[in-house]
């Protein structure tokens, strides 16, 4: 029988479906991947707002963790929204028992539509403690002006910040530049120690962004759990979201990143 190789997400629920642990999910399925997730909130949200947000209780978020212990330890690891303290406490204990696996850590702050995804006494203990774990950080430009304390405004900060971050974190730094598009071209860093990779894509205008740095980030879990080296794993990444975007579709009154058409036309 073949086997298919397990990657878990750690991530929120999306009530709307564009983001959050039902995006990673169709990203895993798409890819080829068996999705696994530990639930750390459930959030009542559509693109353009976030209504409310419940957190699951740290010992759930444990118990979540030590089910999958028992013949499902995943290949590869993606984290998303983890909100509180007690929940990034409870995802840096589960994840000491997976530390053969990848781990792509999303530092989600920020719904795109402005909410607040993490609580602000967060940031520190994320930066102590969870940031150092990973194989991967996947911030965006917001994200990473707040964890350099400092502002990116063109494409040469953004390379040189995706450096900072690498060496400030000891652990690779993959920068995108979605929200700071140049010359018609969205470029992406990936810092892995002494260089910085650039990953470049066409700028899709007018399209919907919810969800894109959920996906990218999931993609890029996905390859990591079909043993691609992460640099490669990063490019496919690349391009699957640029794919989805591309692919968008009318959802209701939406328009939403539709992972399962990757590579159709």
């Amino acid at each position: 029988m073949k086997r298919k190789p397990i990657a878990l997400t750690i991530a929120g629920s999306d009530s709307g479906g564009g983001a959050g642990v039902q995006t990673d999910l169709k990203t895993f399925a798409s890819i080829g991947v068996h999705g696994t997730s530990v639930l750390t909130c459930v959030t009542a949200q559509n693109p353009s707002a976030v209504l409310g947000v419940q957190s699951i209780s740290p010992t759930l978020v444990t118990a979540q963790f030590d089910a999958l212990q028992n013949g499902l330890k995943p290949k590869a690891i993606k984290s998303g929204m983890l909100y509180s303290k007690r929940i990034v406490q409870a995802v840096i204990e589960g994840l000491h028992g997976c530390a053969s696996a990848r781990y792509v850590m999303d530092p989600v702050m920020v719904a795109t539509s402005g909410a607040p995804l993490l609580k602000p006494d967060c940031v520190a203990l994320m930066m102590r403690s969870l940031i150092p774990l990973a194989d991967l950080i996947t911030p965006n430009i917001a994200e990473a002006e707040a964890l350099i304390e400092g502002r990116i405004t063109k494409a040469q900060e953004a390379k040189e910040a995706a450096y900072a971050m690498a060496q400030k974190f000891k652990t690779p730094c993959l920068l995108k530049g979605g929200h700071l598009p140049e010359k018609g071209k969205v470029v992406d860093y990936l810092a892995t120690g002494a260089e910085v990779l650039s990953f470049s894509s066409a700028y899709i205008p007018r399209r919907q962004t919810h969800g894109t740095g959920c996906t990218y980030a999931a993609a890029i879990t996905a390859y990591l759990a079909q043993s691609y080296p992460l640099s490669e794993a990063v490019g496919l990444g690349k391009q699957f979201i640029t794919s989805a975007i591309q692919n968008s579709v009318r959802v209701g009154s939406y328009q939403a990143l539709d992972p399962s058409r990757h590579g159709s036309s």
